[in-house]
């Protein structure tokens, strides 16, 4: 017969590791509930960012409509202009959405200066856009880096264009290395990496050039702001150039030979080469406010001579582009 105090003694232990059982059980289902908790909350956010992409590109197809809309009109009028008192160039447009809203505007590129005008197919300097694009960065008192240093980024060559350019040599040193491109601007970041410049002179001097896949459009003289307008010719003031922008804000110019009418221009001996009155090449910046999430997509939109849109790339990484005024679109319109 087993003694009562071992018999009690026997009992004791079991309960300890029924209890200790028991702990270790709900341990593990704590943990893993919390871990199933990470995971609905990462899947519902993916799921939520998902949308709202879904949705910016949605905007981006609504802005398409808008661009091609225009041309359609600039198509019956047979006027194919495009200037800042076009619809799509004064505002942007909001639209309602379930749980959220749509923010979508339209930015002209055409009158910027194209970064990739630099060097022509053949691999020779241009040197009217290596001229303007001097002027501009002495009127935005840039001298952190020079254009030279821009050429030798895009040229193919390892030599260095002159005493301010900058090649493989300059990059390699850097920490960490690099090398460079050699090959057209894909994006005006890239001017980050230029030898010397500092983060202020490339947050001025992004405003007013572009990095345009293709060449030889020619500066939108209905759409450049005063800096660049100033840029065409050594001899073009500041003030000059405002009083060309205020006439272009009462009436937009019809032909390039009506912008180098101006009285401003006279006796300057301003020539065409460079200059025009459509714009190609449009990026359309859209946030999203879903579902207490905000989306963020910039997209470069390419418009032929024929009217075709096609999206040349997008950017999820830029904030703060929506500036214009509203511009509310019910769902009927």
């Amino acid at each position: 017969m087993t003694p009562p105090i071992r018999y009690e003694r026997q009992r004791g232990v079991a309960l300890i590791m029924v209890l200790l059982a028991m702990a270790l059980v709900v341990m593990l289902a704590a943990g893993m509930n919390k871990h199933q908790s990470v995971r609905i909350f990462k899947a519902g956010h993916y799921f939520s960012q998902s949308q709202g992409y879904s949705i910016a590109l949605g905007a981006e197809a609504f802005a398409k409509q808008i661009l091609f809309r225009d041309f359609e009109e600039d198509r019956e009028d047979n006027t194919f202009l495009d200037s800042p008192d076009e619809a799509w160039a004064r505002y942007s447009a909001v639209l309602p959405l379930d749980n959220g809203v749509v923010e979508v505007q339209v930015d002209d590129l055409g009158g910027l200066i194209n970064l990739n005008d630099l060097v022509d197919p053949s691999g020779q300097v241009n040197q009217v856009t290596r001229d303007r694009l001097s002027r501009l960065m002495q009127i935005l008192s840039i001298t952190s880096v020079n254009v030279d240093a821009m050429i030798d980024w895009i040229d193919s060559n390892d030599e260095t264009i002159s005493a301010y350019g900058a090649e493989d040599g300059e990059y390699l040193i850097q920490d960490p290395a690099y090398r460079a491109a050699n090959q057209p601007f894909v994006s005006i970041s890239e001017l980050r990496l230029l030898s010397g410049i500092t983060e202020e002179d490339f947050q001025l001097l992004s405003r007013f050039v572009a990095a345009l896949p293709v060449s030889a459009f020619g500066i939108n003289v209905n759409m450049a702001p005063r800096q660049v307008i100033q840029a065409l010719h050594p001899e073009v003031t500041e003030a000059q150039a405002e009083a060309v922008v205020l006439k272009r804000d009462d009436e937009r110019f019809g032909t390039v030979q009506d912008f180098l009418a101006e009285d401003e221009f006279a006796g300057l001996g301003l020539k065409a080469e460079g200059l025009a009155l459509r714009t190609h090449f449009f990026e359309v910046a859209s946030r999203i406010t879903y579902d207490d999430r905000v989306v963020h997509l910039v997209s470069m939109v390419y418009r032929s001579p024929s009217g075709e849109l096609a999206t040349v790339r997008r950017d999820s990484g830029q904030k703060n582009r929506i500036t214009k005024e509203r511009f509310g679109v019910s769902e009927s319109q």
